[in-house]
């Protein structure tokens, strides 16, 4: 027969909705959904699972097969499936995980393939084509495939190095190291060559690195303990139990080497607290759960070894499934960049049809009548447009300037190197720093308007501490003296009387430590004594040091309390327990353990003591154990008013209680809790009714407040970003109350907030959705129906809803896959199917309008708190925003549950420098902590997203001010397609003339400093709102840079109109006149930047005269005679700059034509931020009296001041049931066992010792 072990395990899962469940993945489809049957009652189940043993009629129809110790059998044709043409392969993945893009074979031609994708770098492709063909090219062809090169190399480089490093990233997983059986024998063996089937050994602070199936332990009964921090960022450990048959016949290397079990499981998805699937070996079947299943990320701890089977690999494992899709990420300012690129195309293409029609006209007009135009070609004039069409396409291709976007990537690196070197962003405590592990959405941290965070481990620290207490109606925990006196600065208190003590634990009421060692409240010992006996720690001793275990951290934080106050917990057996009080040391009867439940919210130990005498102690939430007080307690409103400063404190509050039962009493008692624990139908109700009938009459000790240790600045980070008009979105897998607890603390919620809770507002979106559909007829526009808010006032409020609520109000169901069915439906299939896809139709309508209406209504809460979601919903949650909002998000946490949000969010930012590293690897940025959240948005994202919108301003209006003039000078060569300079001065001016100014102000500009930016956030509006770049900005650009561009050609024309130079010469020619376009050009657009730059720098001031002079003896050099001797057809402007530079006028004509310029600019500036100043430059010019403030300028007070009793309902326990049921049967309890080399070395057929329950 089976044991009751191995048959407790159900296949079923409750299918009601409760909130203290995580609900259903989107990996279940409506059937599966809409076809759960109501769970069985648990003596059923298990009698379903014991039937399992003489046959496999119950088990379900699993399609997911996998064979211990034979690969071959994982390649059997019915496990093969087609990938492309006709190929097979197995549907079993590797275990190697693959996240480069490129090797040295594909990485040039994929590389180049992707880069002209981009429609700017294959338009220059065609350009370069074109400027090889003599007949329509007027200029060099070099003069574009200089720039050309310099875009694909600079970005070939940049993508080769990222992806060097996620080559690393991936060697470094695939290359670590587990023992596989091979041969008969455990062998060392890479990750990446691990396969489903193979049986593996993984010892003590290991990974696991696939989804595995737990076989045996060194542990008593197999029992593993897993640390999942790489999983949801928990450092509690949580345990693992083998079936019981797998743990007596597989401890030694030569049953686990000739072990042929089968596996019948679910096939792959991403629900990481769910497993179903049955173990068939020997003609017997064994039904498997999630607890019996060691997933891939987390670590093996306190557990020397423990042997597995592998069930799922690589990108099969339940985390590589809630990885989500890997996405590619682009800016708003790439995608409207791209757009106003395709305007300037189609710009570009009338203005040169429109210059090719004048040219043909021209050449019917004056071309064909003049005899000394003819050029010995009987061209008829449209074919000369037609070619002029083209010229012009050339000459104008500055217009869509290619260095554009090479300049972006600079500056987006050099950014990102910014961030990387940011001290104030570095953690010395991890000694971790910031890293921006993208360099192409810097600017978009500058746009923020949602941020979606995690709770644990991103807004706490998941470590709980004993904080204060209340002991018979006394509080304690303040900074008092030996007398109880008040403190005024606190003095840590001494444990050094305490050899027990961990020398961690941090308190400073002296009076406490004096009460107890004083012995003179017994209270006071009943209260510590409690905390140490009535739990389900669990104890390990390495190396003399007491190590606790426990379910929670919660109730690990009290007995570490316990332990440094004298009460030490040492040990524990199966019906005892052994505790050191104030160094001496007794052993109590354990007569029982009623455990904790998430409807109990109490758990309770029933002890003998030395005295004979038996004693009920327990602890839990207030609500639950003030019904069960005795009616006579004279401490109980004393308690009550401590729970409620404990509570304004946002501390995590207990309730100690405990009572005296008679021998005669408890007899009667046990008899019933031993029938009801055997019971076999409705056992856990049996029970719950037995607690009840022993858990009355309660006498209050007092209560504990622990607090849930947030990350430091955690508050004054969610207030600075409130006030910089980011709404927080809170999604966690934590219960509600828990939840709510945190969001108080971290100022989220505030005593003047409203909290509105799902259930609540269920009423409000069905109203509004029926209104919809009775309007749904009416004439009134879509874009105008119900755009009343939902919430009348200006309340400040909160929506706090959970996952089963969010599954409820938004169907979101994974649709059943159909398969095609090769039959011609008769009429009435025909209408039936055609009325399925109508309805099908309305419920997506409907279902979308519900998804937008619940959009709306948490928008307009300032906070929104999502408890108890799944990783597919979180990503869900960020989906729908982006989708109806139309807005920036941003993603951050610290777990593999947190990754499909950030892949999926704007902006993922993970954070570091613990044990899960998940999160970061799939991030955009990564820090250590959360609050440097606030300087990564609102310094470097504000200043980014500035720098980028004043670089991409100036970069269109310098280029158009340098392209127009060619169409102003079509008017007097006949729309020849002619250039207005020199070649070599198109070729250089976006490459060395006007390029580092702009350059170092996209890198170095700033408004205001960074203190600045951080005390004033509202600064930070401008990039939510797009109010520096966008379509009104780039046609004032080209505006600008048109009327440049008449002044640069105008001028200079009128003075060469009728002009004698002083020595009689006439310096009236094309080239001179190019060269005094192109002179006036250079000074007008290096001193138009000196006008928008804000931050001045030595660098800043060196690049614009730099770059100016640069120009000069360039040209002076490219115009001398000796280059023109050697390189006569590449360089005809010999002498030009020589002769027109040296005449006075020309360079009055300079200055005339740059004051013509600048001047207008300048009067356009002073009236704008004299008449309509922006808060940047009220702040810019109060600077110097800001920043003699700065010193006394502080932040304002906390104004969490909350007593409300159901405050208090956010009680300290473990949200899963404890330890108790390992500890009463005994298989927790740890035995001496052989080591493992002694297993190794013993014969294959040996069994084990057996061992006591």
């Amino acid at each position: 027969m089976i044991s009751e072990r191995d048959s407790e395990t159900t296949l079923d899962e409750d299918s009601q909705p409760n909130d203290e469940e995580m609900p259903y993945s989107d990996d279940e489809t409506e059937e599966e959904l809409e076809s759960r049957q109501p769970a069985a009652e648990p003596g059923q189940r298990r009698a379903d699972g014991a039937a399992q043993g003489g046959g496999r009629t119950l088990r379900r129809d699993y399609s997911w097969q996998v064979k211990a110790n034979d690969r071959r059998f994982h390649e059997q044709p019915q496990f093969q499936r087609t990938v492309f043409l006709g190929f097979k392969r197995s549907k079993y993945a590797g275990n190697a995980i693959k996240t480069y893009k490129y090797n040295p074979i594909t990485f040039l031609p994929l590389n180049l393939l992707e880069q002209f994708k981009r429609a700017a770098n294959f338009y220059f492709l065609v350009l370069l084509i074109l400027q090889s063909i003599p007949q329509i090219s007027t200029l060099a062809w070099y003069t574009t495939l200089v720039p050309l090169l310099l875009v694909l190399g600079i970005t070939a480089v940049k993508d080769l190095v990222d992806d060097i490093a996620r080559h690393r990233m991936d060697r470094e997983v695939n290359n670590r190291r587990c023992e596989v059986i091979r041969d008969g024998r455990f062998k060392a063996t890479k990750w990446k060559d691990v396969k489903v089937g193979d049986i593996i050994r993984l010892r003590k602070n290991t990974f696991v690195p696939a989804d595995v199936l737990l076989l045996s332990s060194s542990e008593p009964n197999s029992l593993c303990y897993v640390e999942t921090a790489e999983l949801d960022g928990e450092t509690n450990l949580k345990f693992k139990m083998a079936l019981e048959v797998t743990h007596r016949h597989l401890q030694e290397e030569g049953a686990m080497a000739d072990f042929d079990g089968l596996v019948e499981c679910e096939e792959p998805n991403n629900r990481l607290d769910k497993f179903a699937g049955t173990l068939v070996w020997k003609h017997r079947s064994y039904p498997l759960d999630a607890d019996k299943v060691l997933l891939r990320g987390c670590r093996i701890r306190n557990t020397d070894f423990c042997h597995g089977m592998v069930i799922f690999a690589g990108a099969d494992t339940k985390i590589m499934k809630n990885s989500g899709k890997t996405r590619f990420k682009r800016t708003k300012i790439d995608s409207l960049m791209n757009y106003m690129v395709y305007t300037i195309f189609v710009v570009l293409l009338l203005l040169s049809a429109g210059l090719a029609i004048g040219h043909t006209y021209w050449e019917q007009q004056v071309g064909n009548a003049s005899w000394y135009l003819y050029d010995a070609q009987a061209s008829s004039p449209p074919s000369r447009g037609f070619l002029t069409f083209w010229g012009y396409l050339i000459v104008l291709n500055t217009m869509v300037p290619i260095s554009l976007y090479v300049s972006v990537e600079v500056i987006r690196w050099g950014q990102s190197c910014f961030i990387n070197w940011d001290l104030q962003m570095y953690c010395p405590e991890r000694d971790c720093t910031a890293k921006a592990r993208t360099t192409t959405l810097n600017e978009q941290l500058g746009q923020i308007r949602y941020v979606f965070s995690d709770k644990t481990g991103t807004l706490t620290q998941n470590v709980m501490s004993f904080h204060k207490c209340c002991i018979n109606g006394l509080t304690y925990g303040d900074c008092r003296d030996r007398t109880g006196q008040l403190q005024s600065h606190p003095e840590q208190v001494d444990f050094s009387w305490n050899k027990h003590a961990d020398g961690k634990f941090l308190f400073y009421d002296h009076y406490l430590i004096e009460q107890i060692r004083s012995g003179k409240e017994p209270e006071i010992h009943q209260f510590f004594f409690l905390l140490a006996i009535c739990h389900t720690v669990m104890v390990d001793t390495c190396d003399g040091q007491l190590s606790y275990q426990a379910a929670s951290p919660d109730e690990g934080a009290l007995v570490t309390a316990a332990r440094n106050f004298g009460y030490v917990f040492l040990s524990r057996t199966q019906n005892s327990i052994t505790i050191s009080e104030l160094g001496l040391e007794r052993t109590y009867q354990v007569l029982a353990m009623l455990d904790f439940t998430s409807d109990r919210k109490r758990m309770s130990v029933i002890v003998r003591g030395a005295d004979g005498g038996i004693r009920l102690y327990c602890k839990g939430a207030d609500t639950v154990i003030y019904e069960r007080l005795h009616p006579c307690n004279p401490q109980r409103q004393a308690t009550e008013e401590a729970l409620d400063i404990f509570a304004s404190e946002t501390l995590r509050t207990l309730c100690l209680c405990y009572r005296d039962i008679s021998q005669g009493e408890f007899e009667a008692w046990n008899k019933k809790f031993l029938e009801a624990s055997i019971a076999k139908s409705n056992r856990d109700e049996a029970l719950d009714k037995v607690y009840e009938e022993i858990e009355k009459d309660l006498i209050l000790l007092g209560a504990t407040a622990i607090e849930d240790k947030l990350q430091d600045g955690v508050p004054e980070t969610i207030s600075r970003l409130s006030k910089a008009d980011i709404k927080i979105w809170v999604l966690t897998g934590d219960k509600k109350e828990t939840a709510e607890n945190i969001g108080f603390a971290c100022e989220l919620l505030t005593e003047e907030t409203t909290i509105c809770y799902g259930e609540d507002t269920s009423a409000l979106l069905q109203t509004r959705l029926e209104n919809q559909r009775n309007r749904g007829g009416s004439g009134v526009p879509s874009s105008l129906r119900m755009k009343e808010p939902f919430f009348q006032g200006g309340k400040d409020r909160a929506l706090i809803i959970t996952g089963s609520w969010l599954n409820e109000i938004l169907l979101e169901k994974k649709k059943r896959r159909k398969k095609l069915k090769l039959k011609f439906p008769g009429p009435a299939e025909e209408k039936q199917q055609q009325e399925q896809q109508e309805k099908r139709r309305r419920a997506e309508v409907q279902k979308e309008q519900r998804q937008r209406n619940f959009v709306e209504l948490a928008c307009e809460c300032r906070a929104v708190i999502c408890c108890r979601v799944t990783p597919k919903q979180k990503a869900l949650v960020v989906e729908l925003v982006q989708k109806y909002k139309k807005a920036i998000t941003l993603a951050i946490g610290d777990g593999a549950n947190d990754v499909s949000m950030i892949k999926t969010a704007h902006i993922g930012v993970g954070i570091s420098g613990r044990e899960g590293m998940q999160a970061v690897m799939s991030s955009d940025y990564s820090f250590a902590q959360f609050r440097y959240l606030q300087r990564l948005l609102l310094v470097h994202g504000r200043w980014s997203y500035i720098r980028m919108c004043k670089f991409l301003r100036y970069f269109f209006y310098k280029n158009f001010a340098f392209t127009l003039v060619h169409i102003w000078y079509s008017f007097f060569n006949g729309f020849s397609a002619q250039t207005a300079y020199e070649d070599w001065f198109i070729t250089l001016y976006n490459v060395l003339y006007s390029s580092l100014p702009v350059l170092l102000m996209g890198l170095l500009d700033q408004d205001v400093s960074d203190k600045l930016s951080l005390r004033f956030p509202r600064l930070y509006v401008l990039g939510q709102k797009d109010l520096l770049f966008n379509y009104q900005k780039f046609f004032l650009s080209l505006l600008h840079g048109a009327l440049t561009s008449l002044i640069i050609f105008f001028i200079p024309y009128g003075a060469y109109l009728k002009t004698m130079g002083q020595d009689g010469e006439a310096p009236s020619d094309y080239q001179s006149f190019a060269v005094t376009a192109a002179s006036s050009l250079i000074f007008v657009v290096n001193l138009q930047i000196s006008l928008d730059t804000s931050y001045w720098t030595f660098v800043n001031a060196f690049s614009i005269f730099g770059s100016i002079a640069l120009y000069f003896g360039i040209t002076f050099d490219f115009h001398s005679a000796g280059i023109h001797v050697l390189f006569p057809s590449g360089f005809q402007f010999t002498g030009a700059a020589p002769n027109a530079l040296r005449q006075p006028y020309l360079w009055l004509t300079m200055v005339l034509s740059v004051a013509v310029c600048l001047l207008p600019v300048v009067a356009l500036r002073f009236l704008c931020m004299t008449l309509w100043p922006l808060d940047s430059d009220r702040v810019r010019q109060q600077r110097r009296k800001l920043l003699a403030d700065e010193l006394q300028w502080q932040r304002r007070p906390s104004a969490l001041r909350r007593g409300v009793s159901a405050r208090r309902s956010a009680y300290a326990f473990s949200h899963q049931r404890g330890y108790a049921d390992l500890i009463a049967s005994g298989r927790s309890l740890r035995k001496r066992r052989a080591p493992l080399h002694a297993l190794l070395g013993s014969a294959a057929g040996a069994e084990p010792a057996p061992e006591s329950s």
